[in-house]
């Protein structure tokens, strides 16, 4: 029976050979990466389904991140992108710190950026909520790597720092000290781990306007101890910092006893810092379409030109929706619980 279907099979393969190979030619043209990324419309993410806080208050409306959908570049996209008014085409290398970095490298330094937000995020939320919290862990990792270092050395952008020259690296500043004391040229064995393993590489001691450095920027990671405890659950295709201030919102309002969404659907954008301050973002259009698709009542953008672009495209469009103009997480939540009180 095997030898009749294999037979059988043979004879399709031999007789269509040609169309066989123009098919696979096609759809490997047709799938093949090219450098560019597409931004289209996004969509919407409640932050409760990534955020949890033990013994947390209610809430009846929800927080949630505005995303942009990103679509990788390949012909059809490509093509697409210059009929499609709402796509917009960037190159590869405009992700990315230089033209030598590699996809790998961009998305790993949207993780951490992802890491900052939740960190700063905790950081603001809970002494805006009078909780307690404390550094538990400290961890460095490479956030940046420059050219001429990567030429003769293994560091690469993700990579965990543990060592130098046989020093634990448990404080950036005593490294960073430790460094100046050097002279140019002289090396310094770094020990790193990558997936799991520890490795060895060699850095060297270059000196620019009076300031010594060894080519690479690190990230600090921060573990934190909260009471009460929180844990996050952002899928690994999640990154990026813009959602930053949603994330410090949900946060508090999980741990308050007011429920500032008031039953509304709220949706933000903007980054965020340790002292509360909101940063600007990009692709802000995008992610006021998601949110007016998903019909949400109200969309958080930060000051500035975010907020302008925002301001201009709700009115040109006639969008039905509140926009809050976000400074300060602070000023925020007053606006915001102003609003919600208002309207319900």
């Amino acid at each position: 029976m095997f030898k009749k279907i294999y037979e059988k099979f043979k004879t399709f393969i031999s007789e269509n050979c040609r169309e066989l190979i123009l098919i696979l030619g096609f759809y490997v043209f047709m799938t093949y990466p090219l450098p560019y990324f597409i931004l289209v419309s996004g969509g919407t993410i409640d932050v409760s389904d990534r955020v949890d806080i033990t013994e947390e208050y209610q809430q009846k409306g929800s927080f949630n991140l505005a995303y942009v959908n990103e679509l990788r570049g390949t012909l059809p996209t490509v093509i697409l992108s210059h009929i499609i008014p709402d796509w917009t085409l960037y190159k590869e290398e405009d992700y990315a710190f230089d033209e030598d970095e590699n996809t790998a490298e961009i998305v790993a330094r949207d993780r951490f950026l992802l890491s900052e937000s939740m960190q700063n995020a905790t950081k603001v939320a809970y002494e805006a909520a009078d909780k307690d919290f404390s550094i538990k862990n400290e961890e460095y990792y490479i956030y940046y790597v420059y050219n001429f270092v990567k030429e003769y050395s293994l560091l690469r952008v993700g990579d965990k720092l543990i060592s130098y020259d046989g020093m634990n690296f448990d404080d950036i500043e005593i490294y960073r000290e430790y460094v100046q004391n050097k002279e140019v040229g002289d090396e310094i064995e770094i020990t790193f781990e990558r997936n799991g393993q520890k490795k060895d590489t060699i850095l060297k001691v270059y000196e620019e306007d009076g300031q010594k450095y060894t080519g690479f920027q690190i990230f600090p990671l921060l573990e934190y101890e909260t009471d009460p405890e929180i844990k996050f659950h952002f899928s690994k295709n999640e990154s990026g910092s813009s959602g930053g201030l949603t994330i410090a919102l949900a946060i508090y309002n999980k741990l308050t006893k007011e429920d500032i969404t008031n039953g509304l659907k709220i949706v933000g954008t903007g980054t965020i810092d340790q002292s509360g301050t909101v940063g600007a973002i990009g692709g802000v259009e995008y992610k006021l379409a998601g949110a007016v698709k998903a019909k949400a009542d109200v969309f958080i953008v930060p000051t500035g030109d975010n907020y302008e672009t925002v301001k201009n495209i709700t009115a040109e469009k006639g969008y039905k929706i509140k926009i809050i103009e976000a400074t300060t997480f602070q000023q925020t939540v007053k606006d915001l619980q102003e609003y919600t009180k208002s309207v319900k």
